[in-house]
């Protein structure tokens, strides 16, 4: 049993006593008032950023709420030496400043270490004097991953942080606008209400194939410039893609027509990625109340769905919001659930935005070319209804806690993903027209098992009729 100045909570009255100490202390150790103002000066890069630790004391205590911005929350690391905390900063860094918030158990000797490949470990600092408390250092540095590498307990316990904060400056994406050609003009948001179709729909049912830190989207030509993703569909996806490369590429999607790009962030156990097995369901729907005015999506549209940088409220608003993470009998879960019981799977559904201006394929962000439609009409902006993607994702994950689960990009509520369309325009074409606009359920053939009668978009090897 831990006693109770080690429990959660932040009373610890002896600090004020030691102030004077403290400062004379942190001023040996190279930190002090030029720290706190580089701190102010650069922002804080390691909030709800990725976090892996070498040990948790407990589900109660995660290596994610080190960086939750809460100060009411801590990492504790089992009773051992050594033991590490690993915060990825998603790419590329400029550091500043560190400030480390200790509970009671703290480290008395450790390093801070920097890498670009989470490998290779160089040390920025280093002390073997610590006396725990808030130290805000000053460490200029460059990496993409920071680590907090200590060998000496200062008591007989763990390793505890209620806060590990890291302030400085993270490299910037290459952005820009792509034309659509031919730009699509004079077109007025369609108010038309079609007979009722319960149904308007087709699967892209398509596998993951590989990991990368690449995002041909917000980091094009820059090779692991991104946080890991777990790419489907087109197998040749990486930082360098282009739409004449995925359409000379392969897929592992259903239809060969459908050679797409589509990703998303690489969920981990600690260390260990968890990808999903076997076809995921990606469906295009329609989100428009005339589904009869849904066309195509323009060959090279890209966008991105959700942030990686989004808060928890951020995230259960967005328009694309559907259930939250899904476990077993847990439900509308924000943040992934801490634990899974056994033959469960974790779940997840979100859906994009189906309204286009017409005008862009990309833009800097990704997104502004994009909309949401308002009560089933498209914005006046973005006039152009098209298939609604919604990406519906199921991992395996082991039964029991799961205190280290996270994504790539951070807390579970910073799930996203990227569509690169690369889909053979005259296929896409046929599953749109016959089960979009007709109003069908269909499978990835374009099938509706209600109505054989429609007969499929494809035929039985998921291709164009002859």
């Amino acid at each position: 049993m831990r006693p109770r100045f080690l429990s959660r909570g932040r009373p610890r009255p002896r600090w004020a006593a030691l102030t004077a100490s403290l400062a004379a202390v942190l001023a040996l150790a190279g930190v002090g008032t030029t720290g706190q103002q580089a701190a102010a000066a650069d922002g804080l890069i390691s909030k709800s950023r990725p976090v892996v630790a070498s040990s948790v004391e407990n589900a109660g205590f995660p290596a994610a709420a080190a960086v939750d911005g809460d100060p009411n929350t801590r990492w504790a690391s089992a009773w051992s030496d050594p033991s590490w905390l690993q915060i990825d900063l998603g790419a590329g860094a400029t550091i500043s400043s560190v400030e480390l918030d200790w509970e009671a158990a703290y480290a008395s000797a450790y390093q801070l270490q920097v890498s670009n490949d989470a490998t290779a470990w160089s040390t920025v600092y280093s002390t073997t004097a610590s006396t725990g408390g808030v130290q805000k250092l000053n460490v200029p540095a460059s990496g993409r991953y920071l680590r907090l590498y200590a060998t000496a307990r200062g008591t007989g316990y763990g390793y505890s942080l209620y806060e590990f904060k890291v302030f400085g400056q993270v490299a910037q994406p290459s952005t820009g606008y792509v034309l659509a050609n031919p730009q699509v003009t004079g077109v007025t948001p369609s108010t038309k209400v079609p007979p009722h179709a319960y149904f308007h729909e087709f699967q892209a049912n398509c596998s993951a194939n590989h990991d990368a830190p690449d995002d041909p989207i917000v980091f094009p030509g820059q090779a692991g410039a991104s946080h890991m993703h777990t790419f489907m569909g087109n197998t040749t996806t990486n930082a360098a893609s282009t739409v004449a490369s995925l359409q000379a590429g392969s897929t592992t999607c259903t239809a060969p027509g459908d050679k797409s790009a589509y990703w998303m962030p690489t969920l981990y156990n600690g260390s260990t990625p968890i990808d999903p097995v076997g076809p995921q369901v990606i469906y295009y729907k329609t989100n428009v109340v005339d589904y009869t005015s849904v066309r195509p999506f323009p060959t090279g549209l890209r966008f991105v769905v959700g942030s990686p940088t989004a808060t928890s409220t951020q995230f259960a608003t967005d328009p694309g919001y559907v259930a939250g993470w899904e476990c077993g009998e847990s439900y509308h879960n924000i943040d992934l659930p801490i634990s899974c019981p056994a033959n469960s799977q974790l779940n997840i559904r979100y859906q994009a935005p189906s309204c286009w201006n017409g005008l862009y394929l990309d833009t800097p962000d990704h997104k502004s070319h994009m909309a949401y439609p308002i009560d089933g009409v498209c914005p006046a902006d973005h006039p152009v209804a098209l298939p609604m993607i919604e990406f519906k994702m199921a991992f395996p994950v082991p039964a029991g806690d799961l205190p280290q689960l996270h994504l790539s990009s951070g807390r579970g509520f910073s799930f996203h993903y990227d569509f690169f369309n690369a889909w053979d325009a005259p296929t896409l074409a046929a599953l749109v027209n016959h089960c979009i606009v007709g109003g069908l359920q269909c499978n990835a053939r374009g099938y509706d098992e209600a109505h054989p009668e429609r007969g499929a978009a494809l035929d039985e090897n998921y291709r164009l009729p002859a």
